[in-house]
């Protein structure tokens, strides 16, 4: 699939939802997919790899999905920390329309997909998780990474997977020197040819 086909608000075709059974936290889920969005017959590597390796979210206050697609990070968020408020965004609509239905039949009341200007500017978070879109392009994905990041709350981290060949390293670079002295980036781990990278907010 054309990365601009899925990177449109309002992608090319039909919204057919379809049937899809995946595993998550421990258990199968059946929810819904469509043609239109990233890996839409189920979790790709990088977000398998992210869910699989990183530690658990802040029980808390608020989280964000960066680029929820139809909804894995941002699901299995809301069901590990059901105390916490979790913000899940797309620019493409149909993914907001999954997510928000995905959660739906998973009855996680505490996830709420959205576009992203339609997320409040005053709300920090406690945790981020993302597979971002590297695919955009460097300009495109550093600023949508400059919008997001900033906004860690203090002692916040940020939990991102990026493929080695996809210029993981370069990103991690790119961020430490970008972001002011608040923030710490390291790499965490790599697997299978992905790496997770970690953005750390200094506490007050």
């Amino acid at each position: 699939m054309e990365s601009a086909h899925y990177f449109s608000a309002q992608p090319a075709g039909p919204f057919t939802r379809k049937p899809l059974t995946v595993e998550l936290v421990g258990a199968t889920r059946r929810l819904h997919t469509s043609s239109g969005i990233f890996s839409p017959d189920g979790i790709d590597k990088g977000t398998a790899i992210l869910l699989a390796d990183v530690p658990a979210p802040a029980p808390q206050g608020n989280l964000l999905d960066i680029g929820c697609g139809w909804g894995p990070i941002a699901l299995t968020m809301g069901l590990m920390a059901p105390h916490a408020k979790v913000h899940a965004v797309d620019v493409n609509e149909r993914c907001v329309a999954l997510t928000n239905e995905n959660a739906e039949l998973l009855e996680l009341r505490n996830v709420t997909a959205s576009l992203p200007d339609d997320v409040d500017p005053a709300i920090m978070f406690d945790t981020i998780w993302s597979n971002p879109p590297i695919r955009i392009g460097k300009d495109e994905l550093h600023g949508l990474l400059l919008r997001w990041l900033p906004r860690l709350a203090p002692g916040g981290n940020a939990w991102l997977v990026v493929q080695k060949n996809l210029g993981s390293d370069s990103l991690q670079r790119w961020m430490a020197e970008t972001l002011d002295d608040s923030f710490t980036i390291t790499r965490e781990s790599t697997s299978k040819s992905f790496r997770i990278l970690r953005v750390r907010k200094a506490s007050r």
